[in-house]
């Protein structure tokens, strides 16, 4: 897999998978690909740690972004990741109905102006290294769902270290053709860009 900039807001990758190394990496690249629907006058969807959110919103604000202002504006919506998560799993497993109920609004409304819409969400990286993997291959296949509902983009990211395991190949692979993009580097693993 090669790194880049993930750019999804034309053609069929609209959900692509970031492996990263570090929350710099992350940050940078999550930022830039947010910017882009926020650049256009869309929203800019979030579901990330509490690390994770802060660092993108410095790295938005090194862009030019006045976070305060798109928040109160609606255009930059920032959620708790394992809070979200939370409310749409029952017993270690995904809902679908929950999902729906949870997700869908998040998406629904913003996609409903006509701008660009983009999500960035790491509550399948919160599943994987909770030991939930399948659970995180079957929200993968959720937002997926969603995405033949309503035009959005959507990245998701997993850090490298944690999937690199041999035991873990054939899931990473379903990870990965999940994804109509991936982004980043795994040694020993081939796959798209």
């Amino acid at each position: 897999m090669r790194a880049g900039t993930p750019s999804l807001s034309r053609g069929s990758a609209r959900h692509a998978v970031l492996f990263y190394r570090a929350g710099d990496e992350l940050a940078g690249q999550v930022s830039a690909y947010l910017f882009e629907a926020l650049r256009e006058g869309g929203v800019a969807l979030v579901i990330a740690t509490p690390a994770h959110r802060n660092a993108i919103a410095r790295a938005l604000v090194q862009a030019g972004v006045d976070v305060p202002a798109a928040q109160a504006a609606g255009a930059l919506v920032l959620r708790d990741a394992r809070e979200t998560m939370d409310r749409f799993m029952i017993a270690d497993w995904p809902s679908p109905a929950n999902f729906w109920q949870v997700i869908s609004p998040l998406v629904r409304k913003p996609t409903e102006t006509g701008k660009p819409v983009h999500v960035y969400g790491e509550m399948v990286a919160l599943l994987w290294d909770a030991g939930l993997v399948n659970s995180a291959i079957e929200v993968e296949a959720m937002w997926n769902e969603l995405a033949a509902q309503y035009p959005f983009s959507l990245l998701c990211a997993y850090p490298a270290d944690g999937v690199r395991d041999e035991v873990f190949q054939d899931a990473l692979a379903e990870v990965c053709r999940s994804h109509g993009a991936v982004y980043g580097e795994l040694p020993g693993h081939t796959g798209r860009a």
